[in-house]
């Protein structure tokens, strides 16, 4: 147990490419982090930096006043929950569960209920921004779950992140950044068809690249990735992988209900043909070449 001038114990699930940034924002805020990994070596860097190494879930879970998970699929952290070594099997009656990974609400909503029989507070905590965002500690955060414990985890939040806002009850934070995965896609495609149209009817792309972006339709998806277009540079910055969690999150969302986002559907179905294709790897704007294969 903390003493009340004590920052609380952090365990941390996850040492990826977001993780490990994330992990050293706490570190340098004072926070104690101790961390697990099926891969040890991919914490080694962080242990020498201050982090303390577990051997198991259970162990991690056990010591944690809240403890964190940032996977890349959900499957995965539900893979470590149950088990002699599992999560559930450790965590303490009164720590919070924060899964800082994009998945489903549906998924989160699942999760709550999980933790709840164990006394635990769960709360969905996507970030968006990326690695340097990561980095830089100035993440947006959104969360959601049980209000009260938003509140005892906020002073952790501000130490990875410049933007953190409480959303609503459990699944509220994953419906969040699905909404704002579903104006990404659908601004892509939207980049994408605009260039179509000025090729093809005979105006130079980079020389609309120019005008656009002095104009209301830019924005960060257009400057980060529109200027591709012209180069076919498909390097990727962000790759078209990504999206694919996003499209599969939203059916889920949508099952058993009467709306439909005919568009959003229609352009995860166009980014699911692309990595299909083999261009998964490359950079989002790649999704222009189903207009123009070249």
């Amino acid at each position: 147990m903390t003493t009340p001038n004590a920052l609380p114990q952090i365990g941390f699930i996850g040492t990826g490419n977001i993780g490990q940034p994330i992990i050293r924002s706490m570190l340098r805020a004072g926070y104690p982090v101790a961390v697990w990994n099926r891969t040890p070596a991919r914490y080694a860097d962080l242990v020498a930096a201050g982090a303390t190494a577990t051997a198991t879930p259970r162990e991690l879970a056990a010591k944690s006043d809240i403890l964190c998970a940032m996977l890349v699929e959900a499957a995965h952290l539900d893979a470590l929950l149950d088990g002699n070594d599992g999560i559930l099997a450790g965590v303490k009656p009164g720590s919070i569960f924060i899964d800082m990974a994009t998945s489903g609400p549906r998924h989160a909503q699942w999760l709550e209920g999980v933790f709840a029989k164990k006394s635990v507070a769960a709360l969905d905590v996507p970030v968006q921004g990326g690695v340097k965002a990561a980095v830089d500690a100035t993440l947006t955060v959104m969360a959601g779950g049980s209000k009260e414990a938003f509140d005892r985890a906020l002073p952790l939040l501000q130490s990875i992140g410049k933007k953190i806002v409480y959303v609503g009850g459990a699944g509220s934070g994953q419906l969040t950044k699905l909404c704002h995965q579903v104006v990404l896609a659908v601004t892509l495609e939207a980049i994408a068809e605009a260039f179509a149209l000025a090729k093809t009817f005979g105006a130079d792309q980079a020389a609309v690249h120019e005008v656009l972006s002095n104009g209301l339709a830019s924005g960060p998806i257009f400057k980060n990735s529109a200027h591709r277009i012209a180069t076919r540079d498909w390097t990727p910055g962000r790759p078209m992988w990504l999206y694919e969690k996003d499209g599969v999150n939203l059916a889920e969302t949508l099952a058993g209900t009467s709306m439909d986002l005919p568009i959003a559907r229609e352009v995860f179905e166009r980014i699911h043909k692309v990595v299909e294709g083999g261009s998964g790897d490359r950079d989002e704007m790649v999704l222009y070449t189903l207009l123009d294969p070249g």
